[in-house]
């Protein structure tokens, strides 16, 4: 679940997103009274096997809720509620359709599940390589093997959010720096899984957000807050 809104009296609308629907919106009817048997059970960066009911209108109807995961080591530690947080508003903003995309899903479940069990996770630069993931999910991810304008593998010099990736010395017109070490931060941010995101410097990691950033909203039309 991504996030929870106050709705009425005593409902609550859900942001949901799902392996097999994508995203979704739905209303938990009475589950802000205290005797609601739902309440407890959604919560935002939870994950829930839902029984919905579809109506006429754009939100479901939740009929019974079953709690997978509760995440609850992660509310714990300030840190992981702030990556998770941000994690499932990227999600939140980037994919709003209610196609179904797999690979976002599990992606979201497993940066949740890292954050939950490894408090030491909650760094910077695992945060930035799940948005970079995300990106390649959403079929966004920049163009890092090779110059994004005429191909030149030799003399990465920058990058161009406008051409899609790296540009080399020949193509940097328009784009930012982007050192040896962002650059190889980004490729095995890419190729590593999550709990195996590689770490860098702070100079390094700045522009290896601006990168992610820039590419979300020139593409994709999405402004996220930074990566602090």
């Amino acid at each position: 679940m991504l996030r929870s809104i106050r709705f009425g009296e005593a409902d609550r609308v859900l942001h949901l997103y799902s392996a097999d629907r994508g995203r979704l919106g739905a209303v938990a009817k009475g589950v802000r009274r205290t005797r609601s048997r739902m309440g407890g059970r959604l919560e935002p960066l939870s994950r829930v096997r839902l029984v919905l009911h579809e109506g006429r209108g754009d939100l479901c109807t939740v009929s019974a809720v079953d709690t997978v995961r509760a995440h609850s080591d992660l509310r714990e530690q300030r840190g992981s509620l702030e990556r998770a947080s941000e994690a499932c508003e990227a999600v939140l903003r980037l994919l709003d359709s209610a196609e179904p995309n797999r690979a976002a899903y599990h992606l979201l479940c497993n940066q949740l599940e890292l954050l939950d069990s490894r408090p030491e996770a909650a760094c910077r630069g695992q945060s930035l390589a799940f948005r970079l993931k995300l990106l390649l999910a959403a079929g966004f991810a920049p163009e890092l093997a090779s110059c994004a304008s005429c191909g030149e593998s030799d003399h990465l010099a920058g990058f161009s959010p406008s051409a899609g990736g790296v540009v080399c010395a020949s193509c940097e017109a328009g784009s930012f720096a982007l050192g040896p070490e962002a650059h190889s931060f980004l490729v095995g941010a890419l190729g590593r899984s999550l709990a195996e995101a590689p770490d860098a410097s702070d100079i390094a990691l700045g522009q290896a957000d601006r990168a992610i950033a820039e590419t979300l909203e020139h593409h994709a039309h999405v402004r996220l807050r930074r990566v602090a």
